[in-house]
Order: structure tokens, then C-alpha cells, then sequence
């Protein structure tokens, strides 16, 4: 980056920092037609208080970040969710009969940041129920794709209450997020967001699906705030884990 381009970047960051301070954000994003993610779970305590998300990647199995474990009788999983406030009729209620975490996952860095949810019983699947597709992981790299990120999460950035609705927004992969990140980016990471700030994951959408040309790429991670220009959301590369995923799947009846 050359002087002029960051003298630039740094105009467009004052910019953006004031412009986006009182900006409704999952952050940046909007609510979604009900039911047209039909992989997004809530991953809720055992009172029904949603924390986590989650994603549907077979009948009996959810996706979700390693650090929203709990023990599993202090879970429960809902698929067909939109509106936490309300009961519509539609959703599936579940408990948590098993959980994996991945066992070199590190707390402290977040490294290796995922986790396996065998629900008690098969979802139904239907018109509002689907498994999303899972990535090959010997496919080209991602390079500046388009993704979506999905949650209940914060939607402004000072304040932690969730929205009641599910909301989307859609962000950008972005392959040179070390830079940013002082090193911390390891290879099990990636990254998505804006490189000026407002589009981003945050409090409420750990564990959720950063979903890239229609398969899962990401799961909702980590990140230096949210929302924050230079720092784009971290987030789990599902290619890392296919194969550990799809053994669990194949193996644990």
C-alpha cells in the first residue's frame, strides 16, 4: 500500500466510523424472509435463551463454534426459528443427545473453534427445514467471494441486546485479514467482513453459518469488536473439518 492509497484508506475510515456509530447492523444487515435459511439453529439454554447459532448439516447434526459449549443437558437446539418472542407453530425443539468438540481446539486463540451437536432425534426436514451442503475442501481457494452471515446477534454495537428476529448480511471473504490481525490468523481461520467497518457478525451469532456459493464455509468465531474498519470477522474454516464431521456422521448411530 502506497502512501496515497493510505492516506485514502484512512479518510474513508473516519468515514466510516462516523457514519456507520448509530447504523443498525447482525450488523449492517437486515431481517430475512422467515424460513429462507432453512440450516440456521438457535442453540439455546436449557429456559429456552438463545446465545449461539448453529448450523444444520444432516437430520441428526448441528454445527456450532467450540466456545458456546455447555454441557449438554443445559442445551437445547431449535430449527425453524425466526422470531425468538414468538411460537409460530413451525419450529423443532430439541435436546442435546451428544457433543463433540474438536480436540485441538485452544480456548485462548480460538484456534481449531468447533463443535458437533447430535440432536436427540432425527429434524423433519421440509419446506423450511434443510441441511446446508458442506464445502470440498480440495476446492479453489476463496478469493474475495460473497458470503452471507446469519444470526440472532447484536445489531448495534454498544448495545448487547439480541434481535428478536433473524437477520442476514452479506460480506466479503478477505484473504489478507493477517495483516490486520497482527499473525493471529491461523490456517483453520477465515475471514469476511468490510475492510471499512459495518458489515460484520457479532455478540449473539457465535457458532453460526458464514455460507459462501451455497455451502459452509465459516463459523462464527471471534474478532477485535464488531463492525470495526480493518478488523473483518473471524470465523472457523469448515474445509479443515469436513473429513472429522463427515466421520462423526458416518459412525456415531
Amino acid at each position: 500500500m502506497n502512501l496515497q492509497q493510505l492516506f485514502t484508506a484512512l479518510i474513508l475510515w473516519l468515514f466510516s466510523v462516523c457514519s456507520e456509530t448509530h447504523a443498525q447492523r447482525i450488523i449492517g444487515g437486515q431481517e430475512v424472509q422467515k424460513y429462507s435459511i432453512k440450516y440456521q439453529a438457535s442453540v439455546q439454554t436449557e429456559k429456552g435463551e438463545h446465545y449461539c447459532g448453529g448450523t444444520l448439516v444432516h437430520e441428526q447434526w448441528v454445527v456450532s463454534a467450540a466456545h458456546c459449549w455447555r454441557p449438554s443437558q443445559y442445551m437445547k437446539v431449535v430449527l425453524s426459528e425466526h422470531d425468538l418472542d414468538e411460537t409460530e407453530g413451525y419450529e423443532q425443539v430439541f435436546n442435546v443427545s451428544k457433543l463433540y468438540i474438536f480436540p485441538l481446539y485452544t480456548y485462548w486463540n480460538y484456534n481449531n473453534d468447533i463443535m458437533l451437536i447430535k440432536l436427540s432425534e432425527p429434524a423433519q426436514l421440509n419446506a423450511n427445514v434443510q441441511p446446508v451442503t458442506l464445502p470440498d475442501k480440495n476446492a479453489r481457494p476463496l478469493r474475495g467471494d460473497v458470503c452471507t452471515v446469519s444470526g440472532w446477534g447484536t445489531t448495534q454495537v454498544y448495545n448487547l441486546k439480541l434481535s428478536n428476529v433473524l437477520r442476514a448480511v452479506d460480506v466479503r471473504e478477505m484473504p489478507y485479514c493477517n495483516m490486520y490481525y497482527w499473525g493471529r490468523i491461523t490456517a483453520s481461520m477465515v475471514c469476511a467482513g468490510s475492510l471499512f467497518g459495518g458489515k460484520d457478525s457479532c455478540q449473539g451469532d457465535s457458532g453460526g453459518p458464514l455460507v459462501c456459493n451455497g455451502c459452509l464455509e465459516g463459523i462464527v468465531s471471534w474478532g477485535i469488536g464488531c463492525a470495526n474498519p480493518f478488523y473483518p470477522g473471524v470465523y472457523t474454516n469448515v474445509r479443515w473439518y469436513v473429513d472429522w464431521i463427515n466421520w462423526y456422521i458416518n459412525n456415531d448411530m
